[in-house]
């Protein structure tokens, strides 16, 4: 009982903004991005990676992690990884390409049909981890390889190769490929370009063009899927039935949560992100390889893990998880304008993940009380 009278309830406790603020699963990432960018100011600041062109760079390569990125991030907060992305990746690009330079139908059709049985194979995967009660892990591992078997098969068999090239050609006048494969924003840059504020080409085809001339589709689906996807997980009930079927499956069936309907489409949709990757990269390129998306899994949990996420489910953020990718662009990016040899890259990489990950864990459990 209070001095005036009015009962207070102990088992309520307020929790202070910096209390709130230290134990956000991004945190790590935000102290990791903020650790970079600082790094690469100091040490490439004057190499152009900062200008228009280097930043369109990095954004870009940014953008291809954090599309496959947003969908783990979601996957891993039910509780569950997919190990079969990378091979998705070029499975997807290669079924693109069969369909519309081999069979020559329309780049439309072979888009739609890739997307269709990218999330059916997506489903499968969901639906034999709920019904076996297997762990992800295995399951996914195995359609790693058969993936990857067929996506080097199909080509081999029907084109006696595993790159196949004219897609660009294919895609003209299209309707879907500028969706994946265009840019948006060119007049913008261009007025950028007038206003002496963006440099321009000066010698070549393309002379007294901007530099920039637009911001590719890739990196609008990846901010459109991190913005979509941060607000179906805070803001809605499904997000907090994801949380709920990765932090305690049975508990969650208890009070009428969808626990298997949820996780099998955080696998379709982890699989819709890999297809979305895989028709950007078509597009971009112009050709499908049978190695497109090695290793790539492995970089979407990396960054997820960078983004704050536990490894055993319902806990997790979207938000983090795109920091983590921005963190692998810029990295991977600046070490080439610092002049620094690439392959130091995965070590670099390395040593952020360690830091963020024991950062995460050291002030979780300062805050919380955990031993």
């Amino acid at each position: 009982m209070s001095s005036m009278g009015v009962a207070v309830d102990e088992r309520i406790k307020e929790t202070s903004k910096l209390r709130k603020a230290l134990i956000r699963p991004e945190l790590g990432a935000i102290v990791g991005t903020i650790a970079v960018f600082s790094f690469f100011i100091i040490f490439a600041g004057d190499s152009g990676m900062f200008n228009a062109q280097g930043v369109l760079n990095w954004s870009t390569v940014s953008a291809q992690f954090m599309i496959i990125a947003v969908g783990a991030c979601m996957l891993m907060i039910a509780g569950e990884f997919d190990l079969s992305v990378g091979s998705m990746i070029g499975f997807a690009g290669m079924s693109i390409a069969l369909i519309s330079v081999t069979l020559q139908w329309p780049v439309w059709i072979a888009i739609l049909l890739t997307f269709v049985l990218c999330t059916a194979v997506g489903a499968l995967n969901g639906i034999i981890v709920v019904r076996t009660g297997l762990p992800s892990f295995i399951v996914t591992l195995a359609f790693l390889f058969i993936l990857r078997g067929f996506t080097i098969f199909f080509p081999q068999l029907i084109e006696r190769r595993t790159i196949i090239g004219g897609i660009s050609e294919r895609a003209e006048g299209d309707w879907l490929a500028p969706l994946f494969g265009g840019k948006i924003g060119g007049g913008f840059f261009n007025w950028l370009a007038d206003m002496e504020l963006i440099g321009v080409f000066t010698r070549g085809t393309r002379m007294g063009e901007p530099i920039v001339n637009g911001i590719p589709m890739l990196i609008v689906w990846a901010l459109g899927l991190m913005v979509v996807a941060h607000i179906v997980l805070t803001r809605t009930q499904f997000g907090n039935w994801i949380f709920a079927a990765g932090g305690d499956a049975q508990a969650a069936r208890y009070v009428g949560v969808p626990v298997n309907r949820v996780k099998i489409q955080m696998f379709m949709f982890t699989a819709f992100c890999a297809c979305v990757f895989a028709t950007c990269q078509v597009m971009e390129f112009g050709s499908a390889g049978a190695d497109r998306g090695l290793l790539k899994e492995f970089e979407a949990i990396i960054a997820v893990v960078i983004g704050g996420a536990l490894l055993t489910g319902g806990y997790g953020s979207v938000i983090g998880a795109a920091l983590g990718a921005l963190i692998f662009g810029v990295v991977q990016q600046g070490l080439f304008f610092a002049g620094v040899e690439s392959s130091l890259f995965r070590v670099f990489l390395g040593v952020i993940l360690l830091f963020a990950v024991i950062l995460n864990t050291y002030i979780r459990r300062i805050i919380t009380g955990e031993r």
